[in-house]
């Protein structure tokens, strides 16, 4: 028998298999490719070397302990690279076609999964999670963050390629391929007046750097050597070597005079505001 085709449905058949034929012709759109120096909201890109990623992780001494934050994460070789350390690693990226490239390429590390890259402005983010903050940005970026960055919690490890922070000089740099890294421990907050039970200790702090006196009964001397890395704070004064550890408004350590090394602690009735130069 034979079947009789209406000509609108063979029109519309001829139409359709039209089209699947130019589908099919045409190649398949290709996939993003980030190329250096493309525009972004507060810098250009440019990718960080390879040798230089792992100069800064280790600088950070990153394990599988750490919480890694990349800012302006870019490509995601920062975060692709932390997460093979076995770190909890996160980028924050303002570009979304970024975003989704580091998402791609963390994929095809079998990574997916185990690293986050996020779509957000780095000023109106949350990284105070972050045991150790990695960055590629410009001096002046460097600059607005600092603030946010020395309120993260003490001991805090943050680098920077290329760019430093300014006044707030760095615990440690590297340099590899020609390139520098710099790390910074964040200092906990030691400014102001504290009482020991022997006297007072006056602390004026310079970001992780100290001076001030130490008074016992009628006599005030300086310190010398004042210094803090995270938590930890170092100082001498009339010969005595202080150590300790900084918690909030308490300090208690041990005072090492000669052979002798006894304990000593502090208390601060309420931390005053940090100088200038720590914002």
């Amino acid at each position: 028998m034979i079947v009789m085709q209406h000509p609108r449905v063979v029109a519309a058949a001829f139409l359709w298999l039209a089209a699947a034929a130019l589908a099919q012709a045409q190649p398949a759109a290709k996939e993003y490719e980030p190329k250096p120096y493309q525009e972004g909201k507060d810098v250009v890109w440019l990718p960080t070397p390879q040798a230089v990623v792992n100069k800064m992780l280790d600088l950070a001494k990153v394990t599988a302990r750490d919480t890694v934050i990349d800012l302006g994460s870019g490509d995601g070789r920062t975060v692709i690279t932390a997460a093979k350390r076995g770190a909890r690693a996160l980028g924050i990226e303002y570009n979304p076609d970024m975003v989704e490239y580091s998402t791609r390429a963390a994929a095809k590390e079998g990574l997916a999964g185990k690293v986050r890259f996020m779509k957000a402005d780095l000023f109106e983010t949350d990284f105070s999670d972050a045991t150790v903050l990695t960055m590629y940005l410009l001096p002046d970026i460097n600059l607005k963050l600092r603030p946010k960055i020395l309120d993260l919690k003490p001991g805090t490890r943050v680098v920077s390629h290329a760019f430093d922070m300014g006044e707030w000089k760095a615990d440690r740099t590297a340099t590899v391929e020609g390139k520098t890294a710099f790390l910074w421990i964040v200092p906990a907050k030691a400014a102001g007046v504290w009482q020991l039970p022997q006297g007072e200790l006056a602390l004026v702090q310079n970001f992780q750097m100290l001076t001030g006196t130490l008074r016992t009964g009628e006599r005030t001397v300086p310190i010398s050597g004042g210094r803090l890395r995270g938590d930890q704070i170092t100082f001498s004064a009339s010969g005595a070597a202080y150590r300790g550890n900084v918690r909030a408004n308490s300090i208690e350590g041990t005072v090492k005079s000669g052979a002798t090394e006894t304990k000593w602690s502090a208390t601060r009735g309420a931390a005053g505001p940090a100088p200038a130069t720590m914002r």
